[in-house]
């Protein structure tokens, strides 16, 4: 049996400006490419890992949360003092993978939505970032969501391959 298709090749997304499609392909890559690399490891190779490798528990935490943030700038919001609280609990250990798979589905289920809501009139609508409201186009943010959570699967694969040796 052939390998399944990679999200970005499985063709046109009705409906949406091709910049928007690949952007939603993205995440469903990633959502898949999490699944495949953490959904076997038991909490004890989710969060200690060999040393010297950051666990990919917290990778996966992290991506989670990080597009949930993003995702509020994303909507034109600032932090909540809720998402602010749970920025620090990102670095607290022992979640699931089933409980980090179904985090990472929520923040990508939101990314989607705006994704989707978003018109390429307005790509270059200004957006404020952080608490320096930096100024980024809505695009640019979109984009930017992605390319984050694609680096923090890597970098949780590798680590999940690494605890499983």
């Amino acid at each position: 049996m052939s390998p399944p298709v990679e999200p970005w090749l499985r063709g046109l997304l009705p409906g949406l400006d091709p910049v928007i499609a690949h952007l939603v392909r993205a995440g469903e890559q990633v959502r898949e490419d999490m699944e495949r690399a953490i959904s076997s490891l038991n909490t004890s190779k989710l969060w200690f890992p060999p040393a010297g490798i950051t666990p990919a528990g917290f990778h996966a935490k992290h991506l989670a949360g990080s597009t949930d943030r993003l995702c509020s700038y994303l909507a034109g919001e600032q932090l909540s003092a809720e998402r602010l609280a749970r920025l620090s609990a990102e670095s607290v250990t022992g979640d699931t993978a089933e409980e980090l798979l179904k985090a990472i589905a929520v923040a990508l289920a939101r990314y989607e939505s705006l994704l989707r809501g978003l018109r390429r009139q307005e790509f270059d609508t200004l957006r404020e970032v952080g608490r320096r409201r930096l100024k980024v186009t809505a695009i640019g943010l979109a984009i930017h969501i992605a390319e984050h959570a694609q680096r923090h699967t890597g970098q949780a694969i590798t680590a999940a391959q690494a605890a499983i040796r």
